[in-house]
């Protein structure tokens, strides 16, 4: 099932009246993202025509999941252990992502001169929006086809085995177009790669980004420092990115905690948006429009900072207070660009 280079790939996926009509209609994102990855891939136990036909309707989804489910022989379906493929990472990019990042969220980059030529690097981005990752996936975009990067993305593990994502999406979709569970043994297998092309995206908020209500869209959470501690041992330079608009990918949520440990998600947005949902879920890969902006800061380089040095701090001390002032730092940089638009 591997691809390892686009001449491995076949013709490429060729847009219809229907993937137009499914890229203006809300509920439809689904079924581009599966019918893409099914002219690719053998996909069995995958969406087939009539179950696709029902996602137009208002509670269609539901009687299209007991199709499948039955149609399965009421199992979920099968999960492999899938390889990283960059040929099918450049395909999804090229295919569906350029109309979605680029026309609908007018993602940008901006600062470009702090962008270094060459890997690796870890990138570090503020999370917001409650909603499927698109400001981490138009980040993604942007790198790889300014830089024709390979770029990787650490997500929360919700993305890679939660049941819903089971049944939305393909067996083993978020690892082969670069996810990487965000677990700290995934993490530093990721950052030691000898490729030096490897790009690693890193949400230093970790689960507190994403699960931010409306109220606290702006300020960014307390930083996880692991990605300081590894930035150090391995002498990997850490490159901040600042993104604004996110915030209005799911606007005047909610975050109701409990809701979500029952259901074992790290956020459950409760906004206007609900009620649609409830009607269409296969709008959960779904976001409002909005403009992504991702401002490139300096090149940070942590075991090069002696500023948080002091021969009564501990190491984890020093670690720590990197990774603060870091996030200060950004905070600052952050209510500046708003305080300009």
């Amino acid at each position: 099932m591997a691809l390892s280079t686009a001449e491995e790939l076949p013709h490429p996926y060729q847009f219809t009246w229907f993937d137009w009509f499914c890229l203006w209609y809300p509920p439809e994102w689904l079924i581009l993202f599966n019918r893409h990855w099914q002219h690719y891939h053998p996909d069995p136990d995958g969406w087939i025509g009539l179950e696709y036909a029902l996602f137009l309707l208002p509670g269609g989804f539901y009687l299209a999941l007991l199709s499948r489910w039955l149609r399965l022989g009421c199992r979920l379906p099968q999960t492999e252990d899938c390889q990283i493929q960059p040929a099918y990472q450049q395909a999804f990019r090229d295919e569906i992502l350029t109309p979605i990042v680029t026309h609908y969220f007018q993602a940008e980059l901006i600062q470009t001169e702090n962008i270094p030529e060459t890997g690796p690097l870890i990138v570090i981005l503020n999370h917001a929006g409650m909603n499927f990752p698109w400001d981490f996936l138009g980040l993604a975009f942007l790198l790889s086809q300014k830089q024709q990067w390979f770029v990787r993305s650490l997500a929360h593990t919700s993305l890679f085995d939660h049941p819903w994502v089971k049944w939305w999406l393909p067996p083993g979709w978020s690892q082969i177009i670069g996810g990487v569970p965000a677990k700290k043994d995934t993490f530093e297998t990721a950052l030691n790669s000898q490729n030096q092309k490897t790009i690693l995206l890193y949400a230093p908020e970790g689960g507190r980004g994403p699960a931010k209500d409306w109220r606290r869209r702006y300020q960014l959470a307390k930083f996880d420092p692991s990605f300081i501690h590894l930035s150090q041992r391995y002498q990997i330079p850490i490159l901040p990115v600042i993104c604004t608009g996110s915030e209005y990918l799911n606007p005047l949520a909610i975050n109701i905690q409990k809701l979500a440990r029952l259901a074992k998600l790290p956020f459950l947005p409760i906004s206007f948006l609900m009620i649609p949902f409830a009607l269409f879920p296969s709008m959960g890969v779904w976001a409002m429009k909005t403009r992504l902006r991702y401002y490139i800061q300096p090149l940070y380089r942590p075991w090069e900072d002696s500023s948080s040095q002091a021969p009564q701090k501990t190491e984890r001390a020093i670690i720590y207070h990197k990774a603060e002032a870091l996030r200060s730092q950004l905070q600052n940089r952050l209510n500046q660009l708003l305080s300009e638009e």
